[in-house]
């Protein structure tokens, strides 16, 4: 099986790193548009072969997209962060010309794979994957869930004491300080509801810990966040490429879903060889519904700024 990464920065080479590590395709190539940097990451990971003990091809190009041709998944890390001073609907505008141009060369050589979204604004550069590219909905996946939902699992891990791989929790809605939410009412600790044992200040405290996730490495590091960025695409696609029906909360096109249509965001799905084969119904109540329904009204203000492009 063959993945392609498109940015060789932080996150689309710790994203690569994590699928050669775990042997989870047998070739990974590496994209990038400056010269050079791709081959040079992609062969001082294949110098780590030996020592980590792995087979995975990875190869590393400047913008030659045939290189990627037939691979499996596709995922587009692309684009540039926001600068001071930079309005919102200038980095759509920016980010929304480079995921565009990326999706489309992609599938010149690539034309049944699933892509995997992780450029930012996350739910709306997969809304605009989607459209601009035709391809069935089930086929284009916004990865941000994934990481919100293993942050809040973390910080429901510090508030226990207890390990984070016994702890259960998810996060819908917006991938963005504001628009994502914690399910606390629903994660559970080895099966017992953590409502039940954290107070609900307690609770709140996690779930504002988790939406401002991000912003607090970005804070401490002076750049955006890579490990678990990285190990949560990885963590998608690994589902995808070995059909493994994993649950994962991930950005896709909802049709009724939720009560929303014609936007992507946030929901738990199953995600599968063909992309996401099904959105579970968590049926929420009036609280989080309400939460949801006003997430999904700030994605869709965000989209706004895509209405010029798409025409």
């Amino acid at each position: 099986m063959k993945v392609t990464i498109v940015g060789a920065g932080n996150v689309g080479a710790t994203c690569a790193d994590s699928i050669a590590y775990q042997g989870m395709a047998s070739e990974v190539v590496l994209l990038d548009i400056k010269d050079g940097f791709a081959e040079g990451k992609a062969l001082d990971m294949m110098q780590t072969a030996t020592t980590l003990g792995f087979n995975t091809k990875i190869t590393g190009t400047t913008s030659d997209y045939a290189k990627t041709a037939d691979s499996d998944v596709v995922v587009i890390t692309s684009g540039v962060a926001r600068k001071p001073g930079m309005t919102r609907e200038e980095l759509i505008g920016i980010n929304s010309g480079i995921v565009k141009s990326v999706a489309n060369q992609l599938l010149t050589h690539s034309p049944d794979t699933v892509i995997v979204v992780v450029s930012n604004p996350m739910d709306t550069m997969t809304y605009l994957t989607l459209k601009v590219t035709g391809l069935p909905k089930n086929k284009v996946i916004g990865m941000g869930g994934a990481l919100d939902s293993s942050r809040f699992k973390t910080y429901l891990s510090l508030a226990l004491d207890k390990p984070a791989n016994d702890i259960h929790g998810i996060v819908i809605g917006g991938h963005g300080d504001t628009t994502m939410i914690p399910l606390t009412r629903l994660a559970t600790y080895n099966g017992i509801r953590i409502s039940t044992i954290l107070s609900a200040e307690e609770l709140d405290k996690v779930a504002a810990a988790t939406m401002v996730g991000g912003a607090t490495l970005t804070k401490l590091l002076g750049t955006s966040a890579w490990y678990a960025p990285g190990a949560s695409v990885a963590y998608l696609v690994n589902s995808i490429l070995h059909d493994q029906k994993r649950i994962i909360p991930c950005s896709v096109m909802l049709d009724g879903e939720y009560g929303q249509s014609d936007i992507c965001v946030g929901v738990p799905t199953i995600i599968g060889k063909n992309g996401w084969e099904k959105i579970i119904d968590l049926n929420l109540n009036d609280k989080e519904s309400a939460s949801f329904k006003k997430s999904a009204s700030a994605v869709r203000t965000m989209n706004e700024a895509l209405l010029g492009i798409l025409k």
